[in-house]
């Protein structure tokens, strides 16, 4: 702690100090929530600052708020980038979160920490929240095959059921074609008091 907030929060405050939007304690952990702006300045600051060391580059993963109806850290972005870092040497953990909307695009920071390039790309594909300078080449997916359309992860599309087209134009098998009920689901009006998995 300094001068009554934590250590990560005082050094941000000096490096990028507009550039925070807001600070929050939430179960234990501590997130600071980031314009795009100051992304890489503040990443670099907890990276190399030797009282804190943040080294470690746990993940980084994006939310969409779009439907999404409580109180929101970036009410005017639909999405949020979470990026998880460690400091190996306090053992503690921080998270800095910037807002984006669609169109809009976060600074990679592939450069400051090489464990980001595979965890960008995949929010980029499943998500579509773009990178710049950490992008596929036109028409390329990272994680779908190239002629997905679309972006699963975000809420307007359904879960489950969709019809997967495999090599050779076989189709994979559907989600009802693998589900088994078991003891204790329940299912067309019965419960678990019969003996319906097979086992």
């Amino acid at each position: 702690m300094k001068g009554g907030q934590r250590l990560e929060v005082a050094a941000l405050t000096s490096k990028v100090g507009d550039g925070i939007v807001k600070v929050k304690e939430d179960r234990g952990d501590t997130f600071i929530c980031l314009t795009k702006e100051c992304l890489r300045d503040a990443l670099i600051a907890l990276r190399d600052d030797p009282e804190l060391d943040y080294r470690y580059f746990s993940e980084c993963l994006g939310v969409d708020y779009s439907e999404w109806k409580h109180d929101r850290d970036f009410p005017e972005s639909r999405f949020e980038v979470v990026y998880n870092l460690m400091s190996l040497r306090h053992f503690s953990r921080i998270f800095l979160k910037v807002g984006v909307n669609d169109g809009e695009k976060v600074p990679t920071v592939k450069d400051i920490f090489l464990g980001a390039e595979y965890p960008e790309r995949e929010v980029q594909d499943l998500f579509g929240i773009e990178f710049d300078g950490n992008g596929p080449a036109e028409g390329m997916r990272f994680l779908l095959p190239d002629d997905w359309v679309g972006y699963p992860l975000r809420k307007e599309v359904p879960l489950g059921g969709e019809d997967v087209v495999f090599d050779a134009d076989t189709l994979g098998p559907a989600v009802e074609d693998k589900s088994m009920p078991h003891a204790g689901e329940s299912f067309e009006g019965k419960t678990g008091s019969e003996d319906v998995s097979g086992r």
